[in-house]
């Protein structure tokens, strides 16, 4: 776990829990040319008393529109159920985490409606998948949060330079709250 942490797979973050090594978290990046990118996304890995013979639970505590993840977050992928391995290692499952991202699979949906749209209507799960994205998964401009991801880090874990604040700013953030404000209510209606 600790060379995890050093040295994690690109676009993941791994967060260790001291109190309780059965419970992993990480961060993985939305990959690029996906509806999920841009986001940033909690995930949790629940080791079993039966680990490594038994597949751990992998959940989203990000909020996120996939076909393989139900509303609680529980992630469905062959990985985690039938084709688990005990040599698998956590680095692998959350490289196929992140490939899930990329490549949903409707076939096995948890999201059925997700599932549905993936297959009859791609902009349209598209468009939903992305808009929860922005809604859920942003990285607080404020540089405030659950202090693992600052502002300007990115997949790297590099911190990047914070612009400068001016008067325009305000204005733009009331603009982007309203949006944010209306996607939610957009959201509740669907």
């Amino acid at each position: 776990m600790t060379e995890l942490v050093k040295g994690p797979p690109e676009g993941i973050r791994v967060h260790m829990n001291d109190e309780d090594i059965t419970d992993i978290q990480a961060t993985i990046w939305g990959p690029a040319g996906t509806p999920y990118a841009g986001g940033v996304f909690r995930v949790k890995l629940a080791l079993g008393k039966d680990f490594p013979q038994g597949p751990p639970k992998g959940f989203f505590l990000t909020k996120i529109f996939h076909p393989n993840v139900a509303a609680n977050g529980e992630i469905c992928v062959n990985t985690l159920k039938k084709d688990w391995k005990p040599d698998l290692g956590i680095r692998r499952i959350l490289l196929v985490i992140k490939c899930l991202l990329i490549v949903p699979n409707p076939e096995s949906a948890l999201n059925e409606e997700a599932g549905k749209l993936l297959l009859e209507a791609y902009d349209d799960y598209a468009a939903r998948a992305k808009m929860m994205t922005e809604i859920h998964a942003q990285v607080p401009k404020n540089g405030k949060g659950d202090g693992n991801c600052g502002v300007g880090e990115g997949p790297s874990g590099v911190n990047g330079p914070l612009a400068k604040k001016h008067a325009g700013d305000k204005k733009l953030a009331a603009e982007r709250k309203k949006l944010l404000k209306d996607k939610k209510r957009t959201l509740k209606r669907l």
